[in-house]
Parts: C-alpha cells; sequence; structure tokens
C-alpha cells in the first residue's frame, strides 16, 4: 500500500495486478491535483488500466481536480482500459451532474446514505 500527503490531500493506492483503488481524500483542487495525477500516470506506467477511485472521503473538488479524472479517463480508454468513481458525493457530485460529465466515466456510484 501507498500513501501519499499533500497539502489537504491524502491519496492511498492498492495496487493489483492490473488494477488499482486509489482512494482519496481531503480537497481535489489547483494546488493538490498534480499530487493525483502523478499518482494515475505512474499506475499506467506500471501498465495498471483498470482503476476505480474511491472519493468518499473527498471534502471538495474543483475544476483542476475534475480535470485531471477526465485526462485521466480518455487515457484509459485509448488503451482499453477504464476509470470508475466510487462513492461520488457533495461537490463533485454536483459537478458531474451539471456538467454532464458523469457519461464520460466507466462507473460514477454515488456514496451510499
Amino acid at each position: 500500500m501507498y500513501v501519499q500527503e499533500v497539502a489537504d490531500l491524502n491519496v492511498e493506492v492498492q495496487r493489483g495486478a492490473c488494477q488499482a483503488l486509489v482512494r482519496v481524500s481531503g480537497d481535489l483542487d489547483k494546488l493538490t491535483a498534480p499530487l493525483l495525477k502523478d499518482c494515475l500516470v505512474t499506475l499506467f506506467a506500471e501498465g495498471r488500466v483498470e482503476i476505480v477511485v474511491d472519493a468518499a472521503e473527498l471534502e471538495f473538488c474543483d475544476s483542476s481536480g475534475l480535470w485531471v479524472l477526465v485526462e485521466h479517463q480518455r487515457r484509459l480508454s485509448a488503451h482499453a482500459g477504464s476509470l470508475g468513481i466510487v462513492g461520488v458525493h457533495g461537490v463533485l457530485q454536483r459537478v458531474l451532474d451539471v456538467t454532464g460529465l458523469k457519461t464520460a466515466f466507466d462507473r460514477v456510484v454515488p456514496a451510499e446514505l
């Protein structure tokens, strides 16, 4: 297991053979989005093309954070991979609904209340 924390974002990764679970907590914004991007790019370079991002503990997500997710979804799709987001709630849920970007991802699962 790998855990890294920068500013107000914590990223925890559990690796499988060709998949990974990425748990994010805190704020995903302009300052912290590069941490998530670096993590996702590293996983891709390792050959992990089935990614699930667990956003249950995510407190905030701005357009910078959302763009990292969309960009990585595109990268994975081009290589027959997938990106799913689970535990979606709050600001991220609203942004995905309002922008219609929910359909850009292979799977979006709302948080259970």
